[in-house]
Formats: C-alpha cells, sequence, structure tokens
C-alpha cells in the first residue's frame, strides 16, 4: 500500500497538469459550439467532399453540423490525442524512471518484492489514468450544460469509456517497454503514443491499410462508429486487451529478471 500511496503522490503534479489542459481545450471548444452553429453545416459538406482527409478523421460517418457529431471529432482529437500522450508518458516513465532517478537501490532494499513494486506502480498508473478520464468528462459534461445541448448521454459515456480502455491500453504497452529502458522514458512514451495514432489515421485511408485497425487502440475508440451505433467493436476492443495483458506480463517477467543498475 506504501508503494501504492508513494506512486500517486509522486505523480500528482504531472496528472494535474494533463487533466487540467486537456479539460481546458475540450470546455473551450464545447463552449464555442454555438458561436459556430450556424457554420457547422457548410463546413460539413465542405469536409465531406475532402476524400482522403475526411476518411482519415472519421469525418465521413459523422455529421459535423450536428452537436454529436463535431463532439465527436473534437473528442477524438483532443482527448484521444492528448488521453494516448498523457497514458504513453506515464507508462514508459513508470520502472525506468527509478534508475534514472538513482532511487532502485534504496527501494530494492526494502522487504518487498519486484513482483509487488510492478503490481503496485501498474495499479496507481491505472487509477491515474481513471482519474484524469474522469476529470476531462466532468469538465466537458459541465461544459454540455453550460450551452444548453441536450445531447446523446449514452454515446458520450460510451465515447469515454473507448478513450479510457484506449488510455490504459496504451499505458500497459509502455509498461512493459519501461522494464527494458533505462532512464526518463518520455521520448519513447510521446513515440509509441504518436505511433498508434498515425496507424489510427492511416487504417483509415484506403481498403489496403484496413488490417492496422487491429494494430491501433483508436480504431475501437472510433467515433463515427460510436455515435451512430451505440457500440464499441468487440473485435478490435479484443486485441487491445491483449496488447494490454502482453505488455504487463513483459513487464513483470523482465523486471524481475532485470539487473538494476
Amino acid at each position: 500500500m506504501y508503494l501504492f500511496l508513494h506512486e500517486m503522490k509522486r505523480n500528482r503534479l504531472f496528472l494535474i497538469i494533463w487533466t487540467v489542459c486537456v479539460s481546458f481545450l475540450l470546455s473551450v471548444s464545447i463552449l464555442l459550439y454555438p458561436e459556430m452553429a450556424g457554420e457547422m453545416e457548410q463546413m460539413s459538406d465542405m469536409f465531406a467532399n475532402m476524400g482522403s482527409f475526411t476518411q482519415a478523421f472519421g469525418m465521413d460517418k459523422l455529421n459535423f453540423g450536428e452537436f454529436m457529431g463535431y463532439f465527436a471529432v473534437e473528442c477524438g482529437n483532443q482527448l484521444g490525442l492528448g488521453g494516448a500522450m498523457f497514458a504513453a508518458i506515464l507508462g514508459a516513465s513508470a520502472l525506468a524512471k527509478e534508475e534514472r532517478d538513482k532511487t532502485a537501490e534504496f527501494l530494492l532494499t526494502h522487504p518487498v518484492s519486484r513482483s509487488k513494486i510492478v503490481l503496485s506502480k501498474y495499479l496507481a498508473l491505472i487509477l491515474q489514468v481513471v482519474f484524469f478520464t474522469l476529470g476531462v468528462a466532468l469538465c466537458c459534461l459541465l461544459s454540455i450544460l453550460v450551452i444548453g445541448e441536450s445531447p446523446d448521454l449514452k454515446a458520450i459515456l460510451l465515447l469515454f469509456l473507448a478513450y479510457l480502455l484506449l488510455e490504459i491500453e496504451i499505458c500497459s504497452v509502455t509498461f512493459g517497454i519501461s522494464a527494458f529502458i533505462r532512464g526518463g522514458g518520455m521520448a519513447i512514451g510521446l513515440g509509441v503514443g504518436l505511433l498508434f495514432y498515425f496507424i489510427g489515421i492511416l487504417s483509415n485511408l484506403i481498403e489496403q491499410t484496413k488490417f492496422l485497425k487491429y494494430f491501433t487502440p483508436f480504431a475501437f475508440a472510433d467515433g463515427g462508429t460510436i455515435v451512430n451505433e451505440h457500440i464499441i467493436k468487440g473485435e478490435y476492443l479484443a486485441v487491445g486487451g491483449l496488447f494490454t495483458a502482453i505488455g504487463i506480463v513483459l513487464a513483470f517477467v523482465k523486471y524481475n529478471k532485470k539487473d538494476i543498475h
């Protein structure tokens, strides 16, 4: 329990900053919607005729002139990318930072097994990801109330659930990677988060690249599918669960055998 609480305290400023920044961006986008609503229909028609660009960002499935279409696009671009970066950096630094900060020797002299260290750190990461998503969701819902919209609540909750699962997957994958590296891990975390994001864009472009949807969590967090069908695609979610499990197992196996410097 001590390690878990220490990890939560250690990352609290990072959690607060990212939650405030992403919440602010999304809230501003929502609050601006009434001022832009009159032009949204024209913008929706314009985006519909932009070919590959429209498909890349999933706008071919959404009516950008309606609030839910607008929100799904903004949520995908801001919460999707921001949440992915947050989770990736958090996961990639979790185990590696002990060697970077020269605290590994102090930590490992305690009467605690390496498996318990890994478990405590991972549970702290997951709770921070949950807090981040809940904080952003609360700010978004308050902003929606302020502008007086009556959106599809089920679709909005599914969107936030999908992005929470996306963040957990990315956090787990980078957590596994962190057991193999020494140092901060921020650059690697950013790289992994951006890689998943651009694989998601590439998978939407042409028929030949659709198989890439199985290699990115952005596939099951697709705003168009969630808003229109009220579902999170199970086949992509199952593969995401597999990647999550692999990341966790790698972290436990490697860290228990790792020669700590």
